[in-house]
């Protein structure tokens, strides 16, 4: 009996410290590097609109060089801080892209090391202490009225066999996650400015003359010139003396005109910009300097010339647009365009409205009047840069709009 009592006393002193064991044993731990999977990157930004600032870095490796862009609101209106705060509409695209970055979560944990930054493409663009120039992302940081920052990322690589997820880092952290997203803020002016920056229709333009000249840039006067006049008949384009044209290249031209996109900008002096609204250029030492760095020149006459030539566009309200083209532009440290075709160049732009053109082609002229001044003072402080193919398509020579003249001018309208 007695050892029944001592074998059923142990028995219960057994199941009793297994029992303790049991309570006192700690939990088993989720591993450091899983601790954060799934949660919001920056849960405390919630609301897309309380974005006001957004500055995109991306890196050029061609070049070794970050290229940043950054667009703020400033006194009610939007500008590109980073690029002489050129004012642009947005509309709600801020918004819309800060709404696709406020959700985003660190859906899997994809490296703890440094050493995998550059394959995954997360280095920092703006980190100077990393010698390599491979493997850098872009940098995303969005910005309340204050300046605080509601959200910062890197962008890395897309990851592969994943269509929609891609690599991201938070600046100053090691760890990078594999994160579903398809937002992708460009760093490009290009793609945040309106596409048709001279706000001319296809359709509307009943008249181009284009002079080719050379200059002697030291008297300031046209050496050698070539006019090439392009009029729009009830049955097509065809030369100021009637000749057929090579249509393919004016619908180039013409659409070109239609859709002109700029890739840059360069602030005109106060003094010129003033001179221009009121229509009028003064031959002031600071104008005289601004105009010859960008490969324009005035004559002691008051007549504007450039390196490139130019072109006139008149519409059908009676405007009348000057286009001079100067010298080859450095944007972004690039002046080659993408893809190689050609060299972006300075563009000069200035409209004059004429009642009797507007009577003559039967356009709306109270129209054309009121545009011609909305469009002085929009182009009145900018030199703009466009890319080397619209420089190329603009440029028409005679012997390219005459080359392979044989349809008939109804056969090819350009499109608008």
């Amino acid at each position: 009996m007695r050892e029944t009592a001592k074998t059923a006393a142990f028995v219960g002193i057994a199941l009793l410290l297994a029992v303790l064991a049991g309570i006192t044993q700690p939990e088993r731990a989720t591993p450091r590097i899983f601790s954060d999977q799934g949660q919001l990157f920056y849960p405390n930004f919630r609301d897309p609109q309380a974005a006001r600032v957004i500055e995109v870095v991306d890196y050029d490796e061609a070049t070794a060089t970050a290229r940043p862009l950054k667009i703020e609101l400033r006194r009610g209106r939007w500008v590109v801080a980073s690029h002489h705060n050129y004012p642009v509409e947005l509309g709600d695209r801020l918004v819309r892209t800060a709404a696709a970055l406020v959700d985003l979560r660190k859906d899997m944990v994809r490296s703890d090391s440094p050493e995998d930054h550059a394959q995954l493409g997360v280095i920092d663009p703006l980190d100077q202490k990393v010698g390599t120039l491979a493997g850098r992302g872009k940098r995303i940081t969005l910005r309340d009225a204050r300046g605080d920052v509601l959200a910062e990322f890197i962008f890395g690589k897309p990851v592969e066999g994943k269509p929609g997820y891609r690599y991201v880092r938070v600046p100053g952290q090691k760890r990078t996650y594999i994160v579903r997203t398809e937002a992708d803020p460009s760093a490009r002016f290009a793609d945040w400015v309106e596409a048709d920056v001279l706000r001319i229709a296809a359709e509307s333009i009943r008249r181009i003359v284009l002079q080719n000249y050379s200059i002697d840039e030291t008297l300031g006067r046209i050496l050698s010139s070539e006019t090439l006049i392009l009029v729009r008949q009830p049955g097509g384009w065809s030369g100021g003396g009637g000749e057929r044209l090579n249509l393919k290249a004016v619908n180039t031209l013409v659409n070109t005109l239609d859709t002109l996109r700029i890739v840059d900008v360069r602030p005109k002096p106060p003094s010129l910009a003033a001179d221009l609204r009121q229509g009028q250029l003064r031959l002031s030492l600071e104008s005289a300097l601004s105009l010859r760095q960008y490969g324009f020149f005035l004559t002691p006459q008051g007549r504007l010339l450039a390196k490139e030539g130019e072109m006139t566009v008149e519409t059908a309200d009676g405007l009348a647009y000057v286009l001079r083209f100067g010298e080859v532009a450095a944007s972004g440290g690039e002046i080659k365009s993408p893809g190689g075709h050609g060299e972006n160049r300075y563009l000069f732009v200035t409209v004059g409205y004429d009642q009797e053109r507007a009577a003559k082609y039967g356009g709306d002229g109270a129209t054309g009047e009121r545009r011609a001044r909305q469009l002085s003072e929009r182009f009145a402080d900018w030199y703009y840069i466009i890319s080397g193919p619209d420089f190329q398509n603009l440029r028409l020579r005679r012997k390219e709009a005459l080359a392979g003249a044989s349809a008939p001018a109804s056969e090819n309208q350009p499109q608008p």
